[in-house]
Order: C-alpha cells, then sequence, then structure tokens
C-alpha cells in the first residue's frame, strides 16, 4: 500500500458543510487504496472530539494544528506590508510545517493532495518539487474575494480586493508548479483556465457527489413543521456570508409577496450557528430561524420546496444537490447552480429577479410541490453525481494518468439555459 500525504484546511470531519463533505469522502475513497498521512487545522473545539475516527481511516501519520479563527486574522495582518495574500498566514503554522518537512525524510511519500489553495504553502518549496502534486481548489477562491468585493463598502471592498489579486497570483504560482489541478465542477475549471491559460493542460473539473442512499425521500422521518404551514426551507452553515446574504434578500425582498398570496407561507432558515443577523430576521411575519440540527433530512423531506436564493456564489453548492437527491423542488438563482449540471425547467427552477423567485415560489405552494419535477431531480443527482466513480478520478491524477475528456466533467452546465448570456 503507497502513501499519500494529504493537507487540508479543517478537519475532514464531520461532514456537514460542503467543504467538509468533499475531503471527508476524498480521504475515505482514497484510504481504500493508500497509506494516508493527514495535517489538517481544527478551528471548531468540537471537532476535537472526532480526531480519532480520522486517524483510523488514515493509517498512517496523523498533525491536527488548532486555529483560532481571532488569532489567525490578526497573524494575517502583516501581509499587508507585502505583497502575499492574507489566506496563506492565516492558515501558517510551524508545527504543521516541521511535521510535513519530517515527514518527506522519513516516510516513503512520493504523492500528496492539498486540499485548498492556502495549503499549498507546505509544498511548494524545492523539497517537495519531486513529488507528484495534486492541488484541488475546489473554488476559485480569488474570485470569491472579487465578488465580495463587489457587494461591500470601503475599507472592506479595498481589501477583498487586494485578497482577490494576491491569491489569484500565488494561485497561478501553484498551478503552474503542480503537477495537476483540480476545481470542483468544469464550469469552475473553466473559469481558472480563462484566468491562468497558461495552466489550462493541467487543470480538471471533478464534480462531488451525494449519498443518496442518505439523502433518500422514501426514508421514514417525522415532520419539524407545524400541520397547516407550507414550509419554504433553506439549509446551510449561517455564519457563512453568502448565506447570511441570501437568505436576508429572500426573507425581505421575495417571502412577503409569497405571503401576500398563501398567508400559511413559512421561510425556516435551517443551520448551525446564525449570525445575529439572521437571528434578527425571526423578527420579520413568516421567518422561522431554526439553527442547527442533528439531522437536515426530515427538514427538505417535509418541506414544500427548497430555495437557494444565493446571490454570491463560488463552486458547488451541496444544499441544491441535497434538495434534489430528496426528491424536493428547488428555486434557485443563476449563481446557485452553476457548477450543476441539470436542466432548467424540467429538475430544477431558474428565479432571476426577486419578482420571478417570489411567482415561481407561490405557484409552488399553490400546487402543494411539483413531483414530475423533483422525480427529475433526483433521477439526476443519482446518475451524476455518486461520490465513488466522481472521485476515484483523483487516483488517476495521484498515479500520473492524465482524465480522458469524457472524465473531465465537461458537458453544459444546464442545457438549453440562454438568459446567463450563454
Amino acid at each position: 500500500m503507497d502513501d499519500v500525504l494529504f493537507l487540508v484546511h479543517r478537519i475532514p470531519y464531520p461532514p456537514n458543510k460542503g467543504d467538509k463533505l468533499r475531503s471527508f469522502n476524498l480521504l475515505k475513497q482514497l484510504s481504500r487504496h493508500y497509506r494516508i498521512h493527514l495535517g489538517a487545522f481544527i478551528d471548531d473545539e468540537q471537532d476535537w472530539r472526532y480526531v480519532d475516527e480520522v486517524r483510523a481511516l488514515c493509517r498512517g501519520e496523523t498533525h491536527f494544528a488548532r486555529l483560532s479563527p481571532r488569532a489567525a486574522k490578526l497573524r494575517s495582518l502583516p501581509s499587508l506590508l507585502s505583497s502575499r495574500p492574507l489566506s496563506l498566514a492565516y492558515y501558517r503554522d510551524r508545527g504543521l510545517r516541521r511535521w510535513v518537512r519530517r515527514l518527506l525524510r522519513e516516510q516513503p511519500i512520493r504523492r500528496v493532495l492539498v486540499f485548498s489553495g492556502a495549503m499549498a504553502q507546505y509544498v511548494d518549496d524545492k523539497n517537495a518539487a519531486a513529488l507528484r502534486r495534486v492541488m484541488d481548489f475546489v473554488d476559485v477562491d480569488s474570485d470569491k474575494w472579487r465578488q465580495y468585493a463587489a457587494s461591500r463598502a470601503w475599507p472592506m471592498n479595498w481589501l477583498y480586493r487586494r485578497e482577490a489579486r494576491t491569491l489569484l497570483r500565488y494561485e497561478r504560482r501553484i498551478a503552474a508548479t503542480f503537477d495537476a489541478s483540480v476545481f470542483v465542477s468544469a464550469r469552475e475549471a473553466d473559469l481558472f483556465k480563462a484566468l491562468a491559460p497558461e495552466t489550462a493542460a493541467r487543470v480538471w473539473g471533478i464534480r462531488n457527489g451525494v449519498d443518496s442512499g442518505y439523502f433518500d425521500p422514501v426514508l421514514p422521518s417525522p415532520a419539524p413543521y407545524p400541520l397547516h404551514d407550507r414550509p419554504i426551507v433553506f439549509t446551510g452553515a449561517m455564519d457563512y456570508w453568502a448565506n447570511v446574504e441570501a437568505v436576508t434578500w429572500f426573507a425581505k425582498q421575495v417571502l412577503p409577496a409569497v405571503r401576500a398570496q398563501n398567508e400559511e407561507a413559512r421561510f425556516y432558515i435551517v443551520g448551525a450557528r446564525p449570525t445575529p443577523e439572521v437571528i434578527e430576521l425571526k423578527r420579520l411575519p413568516g421567518v422561522v430561524v431554526v439553527g442547527g440540527v442533528e439531522d437536515i433530512r426530515p427538514y427538505i423531506a417535509h418541506a414544500v420546496l427548497a430555495v437557494a436564493p444565493l446571490r454570491i456564489a463560488r463552486g458547488v453548492q451541496n444544499k441544491v444537490l441535497e434538495a434534489m437527491a430528496m426528491a424536493k423542488p428547488v428555486v434557485a438563482t443563476p449563481q446557485a447552480l452553476d457548477g450543476i449540471v441539470c436542466e432548467v425547467g424540467r429538475e430544477v427552477l431558474l428565479a432571476e429577479s426577486a419578482a420571478d423567485f417570489a411567482a415561481q415560489v407561490a405557484a409552488l405552494i399553490e400546487r402543494g410541490g411539483d413531483p414530475a419535477l423533483a422525480c427529475a431531480a433526483r433521477a439526476r443527482v443519482v446518475a451524476d453525481y455518486n461520490w465513488e466513480s466522481n472521485l476515484r478520478r483523483f487516483e488517476r491524477l495521484l498515479e500520473g494518468a492524465p482524465l480522458d475528456d469524457d472524465m473531465n466533467d465537461t458537458r453544459p452546465v444546464m442545457p438549453g439555459l440562454t438568459s446567463m448570456g450563454e
């Protein structure tokens, strides 16, 4: 069994948010064929209880570094006096660097998989140049900061523009020196190829997956909603700014028009660590802030529909795929569907404005859902979003076998859609 060094910016367990879903399933897939040496940060004290479970999957050495978000932000500030992105300093740790260097000296490691761009700093020097290095950027993070800058006032817009510029320069350097770079979708990979054309020959899109056996609508579950409610559900980490902005916009700009047609419509916001801004939304008529739950499936299963009103997004929205897997109608913005292979109008519904969003949500509530659309949505997920078949492609890259065109997720995203300027 060969050895692989796997560097992750956040412990890949529990799989309760987008990045952990991908990194955990990557760890599971790789552990079938490799001895994993895992280096990761832990930024939530509750996650220390999962260390032994993660170690059992690895079979190699592990190193977990404690990360305090506040201390990491302070550590990043001196980078403003240089041309380096703040993200690198945020994830800089001397102990982790020493562990990586010792490991590469003492263990027979010839392959490295890096998850999230900032973690590449631990294997971007000449000591690691002879290794087979695969970079899973997941998203084009530099473009995420560019989007943030466009929606914020000074001085944050200046700070975010700087991060977008400096981080893209670093992403290009890593993609130029690593053997392969991966993104979560063909759309995301194509964006990076446009930003860094010199790396295009070594850039790939590898999709996420969904456990369609776990997210199965036929599994029994208790109804978490009052009997006469017509629930509209949003799921996601509620300390993530893009999610906060999305639910705030929906609650204030869309929901009133929906409730004008049906007062039993309720907007349920389900997700851990709601910010004060999110909690304040419960003062609005028809808004319920649930917070974190142990099992998200009943909230999806018993809703009339799920919404993904994101207006700032990068990569693939797992919340959309999970609702589709649960055979639930989804109404989403173009940004929330970006990177998801689906047929708009048959498998998901697209809304580009508040008025359009309200009209489609109200129509679904009036009809009590859309069984045909829901069935087609689940069929799409089962067919195209299987974790094992998708993530097996990482093994090919680690072994030095470039992916064939039919493995590179190059099919059109949302075929037939013309309203996004395609």
